[in-house]
């Protein structure tokens, strides 16, 4: 059991971080799809509390930029709110992609990761 759960955290940080890599190579589809590939592993019954507290830290990471004005908002928003934003940049990503504007969907997918 823990070996799966091992093998899933690896699989979830390394289509993540191929995102990452083809997203600032400015393959937006591809990064997409590696971050839709992401959110369907974290839906499953088999991802657990563990492994998205990994993924959190290794978003951080990537993510990290000296000014982030999404920190600062994060940290006076309420969860509602919060909660609120997220779901309206993963409908805009949702929407984009619809139409084929895949470097639209991922910026809006990886901003509302931001808030998370």
């Amino acid at each position: 059991m823990e070996n799966s759960i091992k093998n899933l955290s690896d699989t979830i940080i390394g289509l993540t971080r191929s995102s990452d890599k083809k997203y600032k190579e400015g393959d937006f589809k591809g990064s997409l799809e590696d971050k839709l590939k992401v959110r369907s592993l974290l839906k499953s019954n088999s991802c657990d509390k563990n492994i998205k507290d990994i993924l959190k830290k290794e978003l951080s990471r990537l993510y990290n930029s000296k000014f982030d004005l999404i920190y600062d908002h994060k940290k006076r928003i309420n969860d509602q709110k919060r909660s609120k934003i997220i779901n309206l940049l993963e409908n805009k990503s949702k929407d984009k992609y619809k139409t084929g504007d895949f470097k639209g969907a991922i910026k809006a997918l990886r901003r509302s990761e931001k808030y998370q």
